[in-house]
């Protein structure tokens, strides 16, 4: 039978035509073109590059019975090397002549054979395309010797799966790729894992989409060294299903599938034209980072000759299956019967599908098999006659970008709070500097007024001394010398006298106008000073009232109804009886700088226990108001001591067991969670029974933000050595992990820290030897909630878990249930990938000293 194709292995379907077998199937792509490529494939959707099945046939020599029972006839298949032309003699004098892409003889190198047939379709793969090499052929051809030989005792014996391995691992950097295996194998229409020999029924996935195959039950283990990979192959090779056959002592009875998955980072660019310039200038955007996802396709068929009845029918169902999909695709059949058999729903994607496939058809030589020859030559044939439509397998590797623009955006966090902190220092110090101005010019404002006063005081009353001595003179002289009368002049007696009290009155009237002068300035500075200090929200000492501290203390009720009420009680004196009593003018007298007294000097001036009984108050807003203030000062440690001897936490927490007004619960509990930052506060609310009205408020409550302070204040208690049995008695870790029930970030974040104060505790505890058994937090069910959240979006969630995980890692006696739980996958992801070097460090030391984490990777084939 003649071939249809042509010589130079070259085939003419239509218009288009394929390049020869033996050139590289698609140069290395450059970053601008991989880019354009990548475009493309998003948006244009069916572009790719045709690429014809390539076949090759490889004769095997006579074996040692072929050559005794054989010894007088001639090989049945006679090879013209020169011509890649083969000619399967009928008998002595006819002969059919095939053409194929390559011919090898008996005495073709494993070398060469890789070279030709597979480094081309690794070379693609490599360049981010899908790749298939197959071998198919009679039982003991030499299939299984062509693709899996180890070459353990001869290097030069090594099969392609060991020789591709190589090159690829000698053109990823592992740094920034990564190169994954699975190995199976198809028995009976089973697909069994030959890497976990108890995973014996895998099914198969397809995308609906883009109608890809996937296998996501099969053991996927990663690939750092060539000794480790030639490990996992003789460990798969060791579970293959073989039989001994009439041909083969030892035959594969099965299909064997080597899935190699390639993931390789590139950097994109994209060039924009610049509208601004003369559209002329190119504007170089920032660069995002690409993968390019490939997979390279490894089958060693297993031979048509079976050793029980029900192997050979499954055997021969596959081959025959993919044969009739062969023959429909060579012949451009409207239905490819791919769903037949699930040898050919895996190979969908290498006949007719996206990627480069190579096939070696392997024969022998002997007459007797002459039909199995022809079988499979004919096979080979069709084969040739199908076009794969090749496609770069490539997307944007968000995960990357949003890790760099994560360690981005921590940064210009950082850098923003720095100068943040830097203004907010030079705005304090400019008011400060203000301020002392401001006081520095009153005083002496008021200082030069004074002596003004005084010195105009002064002059008055010298003045008024001189008339008073000159007017009593004059009396004198009228006394002494009597009344004289000028009858010439006509002047009357006293009129010398007349004219002195005149100019003394009109000096006196000078006087007059010059001190309401004064005193007019004098009012009109006191007036701006007033106007100063109303604007200025300071009492007559330069100080803000107590109920204007209790509002600034809560800005969000500023001039409500509640701060109006309080001002009233505290104007009216209703903290008490003694109140009234206190001069509301000489509060916070020791504040005269004008700076704003803090919140704590209503200690002194209104007293604490005043303020702690408008906690029971009948008017529900001024309770509100109350309690509000005393967690204002609860945030504070210097007066945490004076709440607590005060009797405020035992009235704070009589408001959560007896108020179910949600906003009181809110606020009494964070006044709660700021006490319970203090050691020794901490026995006090658990010995008053805390924990329990905390588990209570947070079984009851639905708002996110009363949550959020219940959650701070278990987590503060979680961090305390000493309480933690009672803690989990009273049921405190059963209400931090029902309170993840709200899925608000910040209460999650409250419960990732309280779970990771616990663990912490634990790990101390059990390295001191005071603790053995398993985790508190494992026994009342947290892993899996840690385990799911452990690589959390939120960077404050995800830190505390990672933490946790790492502390519950250390007790060598939690390991076994991390493992089952899949813990052990996170904790070797936070070794590698965590931001935080320290966290990173202590789960490389952590899983670098347990033996039962060390046995588990090394089942699992992971590096570390």
């Amino acid at each position: 039978m003649a071939s249809t194709a042509c010589r130079n292995g070259i085939v003419q379907k239509g218009n288009s035509k394929s390049s020869s077998f033996k050139s590289r199937p698609h140069p290395s792509p450059s970053l601008g073109s991989a880019i354009r490529r990548s475009s493309s494939a998003s948006y244009a959707g069916n572009d790719g590059v045709p690429g014809r099945v390539r076949v090759a046939v490889r004769l095997r020599p006579r074996n040692a019975e072929e050559t005794v029972a054989d010894a007088d006839f001639a090989d049945c298949v006679e090879l013209q090397t020169e011509l890649k032309r083969l000619k399967l003699r009928k008998n002595n004098w006819d002969s059919d002549t095939y053409e194929f892409d390559e011919v090898f003889t008996e005495s073709a190198s494993q070398k060469r054979v890789y070279e030709v047939v597979a480094k081309p379709v690794v070379e693609s793969v490599l360049d981010g395309y899908n790749g298939t090499v197959m071998a198919y052929g009679q039982t003991g051809t030499g299939k299984t010797f062509t693709l899996g030989r180890l070459g353990d005792e001869d290097t030069s014996s090594r099969g392609i799966m060991v020789r591709s391995m190589e090159d690829i691992l000698a053109d990823v950097s592992l740094e920034s790729d990564s190169v994954s295996v699975s190995y199976l194998q198809l028995y009976m229409e089973t697909i069994q894992d030959l890497l976990d020999p108890a995973n014996d029924n895998i099914s198969i996935v397809e995308d609906p989409k883009t109608g890809d195959v996937s296998l996501p039950g099969a053991t996927l283990v990663q690939i750092r060294d060539q000794q480790s990979f030639t490990e996992l192959l003789r460990w798969g090779e060791a579970h293959r299903v073989a039989a001994n056959t009439k041909l083969n002592t030892e035959s594969s009875r099965s299909h064997a599938i080597l899935m190699i998955h390639v993931k390789r980072s590139v950097v994109g660019r994209e060039e924009d034209l610049s509208s601004e310039i003369n559209h002329a200038s190119h504007l170089i955007k920032p660069s995002k980072p690409l993968v390019r996802k490939s997979k390279l396709v490894v089958v060693d068929l297993a031979g048509s000759e079976g050793h029980m009845l029900e192997e050979a029918k499954s055997i021969n169902l596959s081959l025959s299956a993919l044969g009739k999909c062969i023959n429909a695709l060579a012949e451009n059949s409207a239905h490819v019967p791919l769903r037949d058999s699930k040898l050919t729903r895996l190979l969908r994607d290498s006949f007719g599908g996206t990627a480069r496939t190579s096939l070696i058809v392997t024969i022998g030589p002997s007459p007797r098999h002459r039909g199995e020859t022809a079988s499979t030559i004919l096979f080979g044939q069709r084969a040739m006659k199908v076009e794969n439509m090749l496609k770069i397998k490539e997307e944007f590797d968000y995960k990357s970008l949003s890790r760099r623009l994560e360690i981005q955006l921590d940064k210009l966090i950082v850098e923003n709070e720095r100068q943040q902190k830097a203004f907010d220092d030079e705005v304090e110090r400019i008011h400060l500097e203000a301020q002392n101005r401001i006081s520095e010019v009153e005083r002496n404002f008021a200082d030069a007024l004074e002596k003004e006063k005084l010195k105009c005081q002064m002059e008055y009353m010298e003045s008024v001394k001189k008339l008073e001595e000159k007017m009593l003179l004059n009396q004198q002289k009228q006394e002494s010398n009597g009344v004289i009368h000028d009858k010439y002049t006509g002047e009357e007696p006293g009129a010398s006298a007349a004219e002195d009290i005149a100019e003394i009155r009109k000096l006196l009237q000078n006087e007059i106008h010059m001190r309401k002068t004064a005193e007019e300035e004098l009012n009109k500075l006191k007036s701006r000073l007033g106007q100063y200090t109303e604007s200025g929200r300071v009492n007559s000492s330069g100080v803000p009232p107590p109920w204007d501290i209790i509002s600034r203390g809560f800005p969000a009720i500023e001039g409500s109804a509640e701060t109006l009420k309080m001002q009233k009680c505290l104007e009216r004196g209703e903290f008490g009886n003694t109140f009234t009593g206190l001069d509301k003018h000489s509060q916070f007298r020791d504040s005269g700088n004008g700076q704003k007294a803090p919140i704590t000097k209503l200690f002194e001036q209104v007293g604490l226990h005043k303020i702690l009984s408008l906690l029971e108050s009948e008017d529900a807003n001024v309770r509100i108001h109350a309690v509000k203030v005393v967690a204002n000062l609860a945030a504070e440690e210097a007066n945490q001591e004076k709440i607590v001897e005060a009797g405020g936490l035992s009235s704070l927490l009589m408001l959560l067991r007896s108020f179910e007004d949600e906003t009181i619960r809110r606020v009494a509990a964070g006044a709660i969670a700021n006490l319970a930052m203090n050691e020794a506060n901490q026995e006090l609310i658990m010995a008053q029974g805390g924990i329990s009205l905390l588990s209570t408020t947070a079984a009851d409550a639905e708002d996110p933000q009363t949550l959020r302070m219940v959650a701070g204040a278990i987590a503060n208690l979680c961090g305390n050595d000493k309480l933690q049995m009672k803690l989990r008695s009273e049921g405190g870790i059963r209400a931090l992990l029902g309170m993840v029930r709200c899925g608000h970030p910040d209460v999650l974040s409250q419960v990732a820290r309280g779970i990771a104060n616990f663990a912490k505790c634990e790990s101390r505890a059990a390295t001191q030897g005071v603790k053995s058994g398993r985790s508190l937090l494992v026994e009342d069910g947290a892993l899996p909630w840690i385990v799911q959240n452990a690589n959390n979006e939120a960077a404050p969630i995800r830190r505390h878990i990672e933490l946790a995980l790492c502390h519950l890692a250390q007790h060598e006696v939690n390991a076994r249930e991390m493992i089952s739980g899949g813990a052990l996958w996170e904790l070797v992801r936070i070794s590698r990938d965590c931001s935080r070097e320290d966290i990173r460090s202590l789960a490389h030391r952590t899983l670098s000293s347990s033996l039962t984490f060390r046995a588990e990777m090394r089942r699992l084939r992971i590096e570390f």
